[in-house]
Parts: structure tokens; C-alpha cells; sequence
């Protein structure tokens, strides 16, 4: 058994507690801009005392509501600047943050407010206001339902100040300051690939050891006064949500944005310094780059100028290129890297990589073009990040070391355990599911994986995920999911094959680029993808992303079969969760047929 640990660098004070920094830089580094707010087109500078201002008022207005220490208010909202200025209100009202999914369903928010008997909640819109409607009117602790736009009064955060004009700041200040490190911080409910979500219970210890662990990390010299990121997933994740706290914690500028559509447009204007997103989000980037070159008659430019990106980012880890492949990467840099680091802004020195598994591949493509992606690994469970590779400390295609404080331990069958002070204790009212995940200490992932001498954790797969076909070979989907994923035309990716002769597949065409492919591949531009099932072309194209993907295996672990299906996988028809993971139970049960189908004689 193979365990790993970091010694802390840090300790957490008794009284501390995660919305100390809003008051400590409001004190000490008043005119710090700590957050832009777009205000129509503009991004308008937020200072710490501004902030700290309107965080205490709106604070006021929580207590006024009569929001007890302790008492639970859920905020479902995209993300956008009122999100932390909320979060840190409830905190400072002694309250804990129940973050929901902006993309929830009415039962989906009647189970999170009913579990958490949260007593107040804040949405962002119309829309949301008319999903959680009857729901909010059945929740016996639901005292009040505020609306961020708008609505029928002047917002949520107006209402709120307003609300509170009789309460004092020295009022907050005493609920403020009477939190300590082990009070509850936020409920977070696991999105859940299957199941009923869990409440997992994170103190203020958690979030402070999380941001303390990224801050004294390799990324300390990035995290500091005037750099700046763009914050685009949702606040409702872990992982966006202890990243901006570490960056707010560290006095780095923070922005939000939730238009995914013009992400590249706001860049350009934002210009972050450093960015956080998913694999999906980097793959798009790449595809659509791509997709883009090849259109325009330059495909073999571009897919020649990925091939130097690889070797290059590869001959860094054994000495270093030499001179031929640096003229090569130099040229190319003025090609194409060059654009590529404009579209991300133009000053973007690194990007943060979490929530799913990064290849390889395009681990070294990012770092070869000049912006390298840093991949880590965590779960609700650990605050966001218990490993991460930094600047200084990284092997392409691991998850990283652990943070300081944290260790990992691999069992037996070869499941990876965490401790240290990320670690959650409990999942809320659910005893028995908090003595199944942690044992004497350390918790269990349900994920399979390594850690080499060095300390640097490669992740295999899931333990609930593993396919053992009828033949007793056992297989992990997530290698050949990745690669497969990764190809410009595949959207998503399901291994399927458990107690089956053979392994197979489904594999859904990204809608964003199938019209370029038909115009490059002389199809009518009317074609759906159900027209097309069989054409050649298409089958081709497939068929050669399979081939490249069963290179990563064995024989016997190879995909023999697979099934192209008419429509893609997403969040909105159940098959994927708000971080793009897939519900393999749901996509299992919605085309058990296509899965029989590969294997029928």
C-alpha cells in the first residue's frame, strides 16, 4: 500500500473563518480592486471597502429576515458578481450557503431546500422564480424567496439592504466574529451521476486549508494584487467556488461571467491573467481552432503546428527540444500559437484544469502553444482541490502532488484515500453515509488510481465504473471516453460492455462541428445527423477516432463495436451533470435499444 503525504505549511486559527478576508482588506488595503463588475458593457472596478460596505449591508438584511447562526440559505443563481457578494453576506450573518445548480429541476431544488430545511433562498430570474414556485411554497422552514433581477421590486441585493436599515454594523461584526473554523461553512449537494444527492457538510477550516493550500502552492506568485481571472463555471461547483476564494483571499482581481457563447469575446476585453475551466472547455477551444483552419484551407499548417506543440511540450520533460524543433516552434508560434494566446485574452499565463480527466495529449498541445494547463484533482468532499500540478512541480498527464496538509494512500484494490485538513467530516443528517465514506481518517474516493515515489497521482478510473466483461477482463471507460471525446467531431463517448463478449460504444457528433464537416465533406447542409447514420464518410471518420483510441489498450479492453446516435448527450435531457459528467445509469436506461443493437448477432 503506497501513501503519500505533504506537511502543512500553515496552520488554521480556532476563530478563523472564510469572510475574514472581506474585513482584513477592507482594513488593511482599502483601495484593492478585488472584483470587476460588468455593468451593462463595462467592467467596473470593485475596491475592498466598497466591498466589505455592501457585503455588511446586505448582511443586515439576512439578520433582519431573521436568518439565525447557523441556519441555512440556499442561492441559486449563474454566475455572476452578486454570487460571493451573497455568499459572503450569509457568512457574515453567521448563515451557511446552500449553492443549487442555476440548471435545476423543481424536484431537484424541493429535495436540496426540504434536506437542508434551508430558511431562506435567493434566485437569479424570472425563470427561476417560476421552477422553484410551487416547490418554495411547500417548504415548511422557507421563509422568503428573493430575486437577484429584478422582479417585482428592485432586486434581491436593494431589497435586502433596504430590509436591514434598523440593523447596526456592529451586529454583523458580532456574528461575524463569533464563527469559528469548525462552524459549518456550506452545504454542497454532490450532483450525483446516481442517487439522490448528498448534503456534504464543509466548515470554514475546509475552505481556508483549501485556499491556503493554492496560495501557498506554486501559483503564490500568480495569485497577487492587480493579476486578474475570469470566472466562468458555475459558482455552484466546489472547484470555481474555492478558486475564487483563494484568488479573493489572495487580493487577486476577480470578474464573472456566465455568457459562454462570447467567453473568447470577453476575454479579449477581460484579459485574465490566469483561467479556471473544465477539459470540455479546452477541447472546444482546440476543435473549434481546428475546425476553423481546416475550413479556411490551412488544416495541414495547423495540424502540423499541433504536432511540434506535443513534441515540444514532450522534449521539455527529457532535457529539453532541440535546435530544429525550437526553429520549428518558433515559426509556428507566429502561425498559429500566437492567435490561439490571443483568443484566451493575450495575457493568459496559465489555465487551472479540474472536475474531469485532461489527456495527455492535450495537456502538451496547451503548454507547447505557450498557455500551459496546471490539472488537479479533488471532490466535494475535499473543499475542490487535494492535488494539483504547479508551476515547478509538473508531470503532463497526472493530477499533481498533494496540496500541503493532505496526503493519499492507495488501497488495496487500488482505490485512492485522502486525508488532511480539506477533508470533510460528514455529510449532512446522513450518518451512515458518512461512516461509508470515511474510515479511520481516511476518505474514500470511489476513484482508482496510482501515486509514484515522487507523489504525483495518475487517476484510472472509477470503481463503480469498471466493466467487466463476460469474459472477466476488467476495463476502465475513462481512458478511451478522453481520447475519443478529444476528437473534433465527437461530442461525447460512452463505453458500454459489462457481463458483454466484447466491449462497444456510444458516440454522439458535436452539434457545433457538424456543419463544418459536411461542407468540407460535400453534404447537403440541410443533413441532420439521423440522415446521415450511415453514411460513409461519417462512419470513416469515426472509425478512425476508434482506431486511435484503442491504441491506448489491450486487445481484449479494445472497442470492437460502437453506435453513432441521431442526438447528443446533455444537462437538459438528463445524461449529463451541471459539470459535464456522464449519467451512465440514465444513458444506460434512455438507449438500453442502441446498446443491445451492438450486440446483436
Amino acid at each position: 500500500m503506497r501513501e503519500f503525504s505533504v506537511p502543512s505549511t500553515f496552520t488554521v486559527p480556532e476563530d478563523a473563518s472564510a469572510v475574514d478576508a472581506v474585513y482584513t482588506h477592507a482594513a488593511q488595503r482599502p483601495d484593492l480592486v478585488v472584483f470587476k463588475r460588468l455593468v451593462g458593457s463595462t467592467w467596473t472596478n470593485v475596491t475592498a471597502r466598497d466591498f466589505a460596505a455592501e457585503v455588511t449591508k446586505v448582511a443586515k438584511g439576512l439578520i433582519a429576515l431573521g436568518v439565525q447562526p447557523g441556519d441555512r440559505v440556499a442561492l441559486m443563481s449563474a454566475t455572476r458578481y452578486e454570487w460571493p457578494l451573497i455568499d459572503f453576506a450569509i457568512w457574515s450573518a453567521g448563515g451557511v450557503t446552500v449553492p443549487i445548480y442555476e440548471t435545476s429541476s423543481a424536484e431537484q431544488v424541493r429535495w436540496i431546500l426540504e434536506d437542508s430545511a434551508a430558511v431562506g433562498l435567493v434566485v437569479e430570474n424570472d425563470a427561476h422564480v417560476e421552477t422553484v414556485g410551487q416547490v418554495a411554497a411547500e417548504s415548511p422552514a422557507l421563509r422568503k424567496v428573493l430575486q437577484i433581477e429584478g422582479g417585482d421590486g428592485a432586486g434581491a441585493v436593494a431589497e435586502l439592504v433596504a430590509l436591514g436599515a434598523e440593523i447596526t454594523d456592529e451586529q454583523v461584526r458580532t456574528r461575524a466574529d463569533a464563527l469559528s473554523a469548525a462552524d459549518p461553512a456550506t452545504l454542497i449537494y454532490t450532483s450525483g451521476t446516481t442517487g439522490r444527492p448528498k448534503g456534504c457538510q464543509l466548515t470554514h477550516s475546509n475552505l481556508i486549508a483549501e485556499s491556503r493550500g493554492i496560495t501557498t502552492s506554486g501559483f503564490g506568485s500568480l495569485l497577487q494584487p492587480g493579476r486578474r481571472t475570469l470566472m466562468f463555471l458555475p459558482m455552484a461547483h466546489v472547484l470555481a467556488r474555492a478558486v475564487s476564494l483563494a484568488a479573493f483571499d489572495a487580493g487577486a482581481t476577480v470578474g464573472h461571467t456566465a455568457d459562454i457563447k462570447n467567453l473568447v469575446a470577453t476575454f479579449g476585453v477581460f484579459k485574465p491573467d490566469f483561467i479556471l475551466s473544465v477539459p470540455r472547455v479546452f477541447e472546444k477551444v482546440y476543435n473549434t481552432a481546428r475546425q476553423k483552419a481546416h475550413g479556411d484551407g490551412k488544416g495541414k499548417i495547423f495540424d502540423a503546428a499541433t504536432e511540434v506543440a506535443v513534441q515540444w511540450s514532450q522534449a521539455q520533460d527529457t532535457g529539453g527540444a532541440g535546435l530544429i524543433l525550437n526553429v520549428k516552434h518558433a515559426v509556428f508560434d507566429k502561425l498559429v500559437y500566437g492567435k490561439l494566446r490571443a483568443a484566451l485574452g493575450g495575457q493568459c499565463q496559465l489555465a487551472i484544469s479540474g472536475g474531469a480527466p485532461l489527456g495527455a495529449r492535450l495537456g502538451h498541445f496547451f503548454r507547447g502553444m505557450g498557455v500551459t494547463i496546471y490539472e488537479g484533482y479533488g471532490l466535494t468532499e475535499t473543499s475542490a482541490a487535494v492535488a494539483v500540478n504547479t508551476p515547478g512541480h509538473q508531470k503532463i498527464g497526472t493530477v499533481g502532488k498533494p496540496l500541503a496538509g493532505n496526503a493519499v494512500r492507495i488501497g488495496e484494490d487500488g482505490e485512492i484515500l485522502l486525508s488532511g485538513p480539506v477533508v470533510f467530516s460528514e455529510y449532512w443528517r446522513n450518518e451512515a453515509a458518512s461512516k461509508d465514506a470515511v474510515e479511520d481518517g481516511w476518505f474514500h474516493t470511489g476513484d482508482l488510481g496510482s501515486v509514484d515515489t515522487e507523489g504525483y497521482i495518475t487517476i484510472t478510473g472509477r470503481k463503480k465504473e469498471i466493466i467487466v466483461t463476460a469474459g472477466g477482463k476488467n476495463v476502465a471507460p475513462a481512458g478511451l471516453e478522453d481520447h475519443l471525446r478529444a476528437h473534433p467531431l465527437i461530442s461525447q463517448a460512452l463505453v458500454v460492455g459489462d457481463q458483454k463478449p466484447f466491449i462497444g460504444a456510444l458516440i454522439t457528433v458535436d452539434p457545433e462541428a457538424w456543419p463544418g464537416w459536411k461542407e468540407r465533406n460535400g453534404k447537403s447542409a440541410d443533413a441532420t445527423v439521423a440522415d446521415l447514420l450511415a453514411d460513409a464518410d461519417l462512419v470513416a471518420e469515426v472509425d478512425a477516432a476508434i482506431a486511435e483510441a484503442n491504441k491506448l489498450v489491450s486487445h481484449a479492453e479494445s472497442i470492437k463495436k460502437y453506435r453513432i446516435l441521431p442526438v447528443d448527450f446533455s444537462e437538459e435531457t438528463g445524461e449529463l451533470t451541471p459539470t459535464m459528467k456522464l449519467k451512465r445509469n440514465v444513458i444506460h436506461q434512455s438507449f438500453a435499444a442502441d446498446i443491445d443493437a451492438i450486440y446483436a448477432k
